[in-house]
């Protein structure tokens, strides 16, 4: 019987965010040495680059909305903490520049960084930045990276590409299988 993991992908602003049905999929994927148990978070602006049919409907997809649709008064479940506690990993699938830099100032504006901030630092966050080139060149960018990695996150580095722009250069989202890769390990005992 296959070990079952618990894993949010959490997908920002970012164009890549149209790779994130493929995501889905791959690890969802029966060969896979352990089944996963996913649920799905979304900002606002990610919502641009999918349609929510891309989502299998056994996969919960949160919203900001969902946030105070559950919560009313005083011991109403709170998402972000809830979502927290249930899982085992963070994936957050493209990160966008914008998200970055929320991640590295620690603000929690909508779903996704309300579950960052809440996260508990004893579980793996991996993150795959995803923006221009000439957002990913710029001198912040390294800045807001290494201040996530000393936070114990793990960074899934960017790729080299053409990009929707049309722009070729550093800053695309690392490859699905890479991102699968680096999920599996983050499961795998240390040596």
């Amino acid at each position: 019987m296959k070990a079952e993991r618990n894993v949010i992908i959490a997908a920002t602003g970012s164009v890549a965010t149209i790779k994130m049905a493929q995501l889905i999929r791959e690890l969802s994927d029966e060969s896979l040495p352990f089944k996963f148990h996913l649920k799905i978070l979304v900002t606002e602006s990610a919502k641009h680059f999918f349609e929510l049919e891309q989502i299998p409907e056994n996969v919960p997809i949160y919203h900001n909305r969902d946030e105070w649709i559950a919560w009313n008064k005083r011991g109403d479940p709170v998402l972000h903490i809830d979502l927290g506690k249930w899982a085992d990993l963070l994936v957050i699938a493209p990160l966008s520049a914008n998200s970055l830099s929320k991640m590295a100032t620690g603000i929690c504006d909508n779903i996704v960084m309300c579950v960052v901030r809440a996260w508990d630092l004893q579980k793996p966050l991996l993150f795959a930045p995803a923006m221009n080139t000439r957002m990913y060149d710029h001198p912040i960018t390294r800045e807001q990276i290494d201040k996530l990695t000393s936070w114990g996150y793990k960074e899934i580095p960017c790729i080299s590409k053409t990009l929707m722009c049309g722009d070729t250069g550093n800053g695309a989202m690392a490859e699905v299988p890479k991102i699968v890769e680096e999920v599996l390990s983050a499961f795998q005992p240390a040596n």
